[in-house]
């Protein structure tokens, strides 16, 4: 987590700051293969040097990237949760809780999907 140290005590809010932060932890914990980074600002999570998931805060939201393949393939879950989305993000809003199954259904897919991948991005 050191490497998200930076990024946390930026976020002004404790509340928000206290479940991004329980969020990065679970990921660590449930996927240890996965390097945590910060890229382009933001925190994110790669394998085999291609980009996972990846995330933002907002005042009224987390934002979570797994890139418009991870959107398009659970839209319809992504809705039963309650959860709106773009074509490249999905929106948890703070008083929300967080579906840590979904996430996790979100990050297996691309670790599956991008296997092979050689590329930091989906082509």
């Amino acid at each position: 987590m050191e490497v998200f140290a930076e990024f946390l005590a930026g976020i002004d809010n404790p509340d928000h700051r206290e479940r991004t932060e329980e969020v990065f932890t679970w990921i660590t914990k449930k996927f240890p293969t996965l390097v945590p980074k910060i890229g382009w600002n933001q925190p994110m999570f790669t394998d085999h040097d291609t980009y996972i998931i990846g995330f933002s805060v907002a005042k009224n939201h987390m934002a979570v990237a797994p890139e418009a393949a991870g959107i398009s393939h659970f839209s319809d879950e992504i809705e039963k949760a309650g959860y709106d989305h773009t074509k490249l993000l999905m929106r948890i809003q703070w008083n929300s809780p967080v579906d840590f199954l979904l996430l996790e259904k979100m990050i297996e897919f691309n670790m599956l999907d991008k296997a092979d991948c050689s590329t930091f991005w989906r082509k």
